[in-house]
């Protein structure tokens, strides 16, 4: 067939291609939004369906402080703790934020990550390890560049646990997971008390869980090995599946007040509604 002799013009039929063309564009992004709208429903519907099963992200904010320039020699441990947790907790599905040496302005910053994430039905858990001070019944995480010589100075350089705590409940957090390595006899209260006060008692708000290293008011010497005595212990039961995390606090509870006939005692105040998991297999 001659298409000279058809009874289209040049111009009929670039209107045709165009309109070809522009029919396959909108086809193409109506695929397109079609695929976005239908990705962003199933995130809704996990999200909805998580939160339904009381499930929801793993989040874990990790803090090991070692090196103040006003402690005699720097604390070798909460390094090598911080470490192994998040090593530990990763493996056991949590998404692990971690700080080490952390100045007040890192400290504040890490809070405010943890904070953007948390999501109702999460499950959070912060650790530090480093040294700690009380001041009127709250006690405070010592950033390495506080300089503190009295009381003020600490409430202004540090930073509270209680505090971080209620933020993870605005968030709307499922569970609340600490564990404080800081019952250290400190190079700052000397300056201001005649002995070292330890940790005030950490309440624990709705659907929490708080393990100290010691119980309120005590401090407890570093061991010579590579972890602290508390986190050694934490560490082998972590895994453990089966273990609720309530009972991996009180298995490493009694391990240690065991192990050091009554010298060291750490602390577990829980307020939690639920067994919360920290074996991946479990399911948290």
């Amino acid at each position: 067939m001659n298409l000279r002799q058809l009874p289209f013009s040049r111009r009929s039929i670039a209107i045709a291609v165009a309109l070809v063309g522009t029919a396959s564009l909108v086809i193409g992004a109506n695929a397109a939004l079609n695929k976005r709208a239908l990705d962003a429903a199933k995130a809704v519907a996990t999200e909805e369906a998580d939160a339904a099963t009381g499930k929801g992200a793993r989040l874990a904010l990790i803090i090991g402080n070692g090196q103040y320039p006003d402690a005699n020699e720097p604390l070798v441990q909460p390094i090598n703790d911080a470490r192994a947790l998040s090593g530990s907790l990763r493996s056991n599905g949590f998404d692990v934020d971690v700080v080490e040496d952390a100045s007040k302005d890192d400290m504040t910053r890490a809070i405010a990550r943890l904070t953007a994430r948390v999501k109702p039905g999460s499950v959070v858990m912060l650790f530090f390890g480093g040294y700690g001070v009380q001041v009127g019944r709250e006690s405070f995480m010592i950033p390495v560049d506080a300089t503190i010589w009295n009381e003020r100075d600490v409430r202004r350089e540090g930073v509270s646990i209680e505090s971080v705590l209620d933020v993870m409940k605005s968030q709307g957090a499922r569970a609340k997971l600490v564990v404080v390595d800081a019952s250290r006899r400190n190079p700052y209260e000397r300056r201001f008390r005649s002995f070292s006060h330890g940790l005030a008692p950490i309440n624990a708000p709705d659907n929490a869980l708080v393990l100290t290293s010691a119980t309120p008011g005590k401090v407890v010497e570093d061991s010579k090995g590579e972890h602290s005595v508390l986190v050694a212990e934490l560490l082998k039961n972590l895994p453990t599946r089966g273990l609720g995390a309530d009972a991996v606090f009180n298995k490493t509870r009694i391990a240690i007040t065991r192990a050091s006939e009554g010298e060291q005692v750490p602390s577990v105040s829980s307020s939690l509604l639920e067994d919360i998991r920290f074996a991946a297999a479990d399911g948290g």
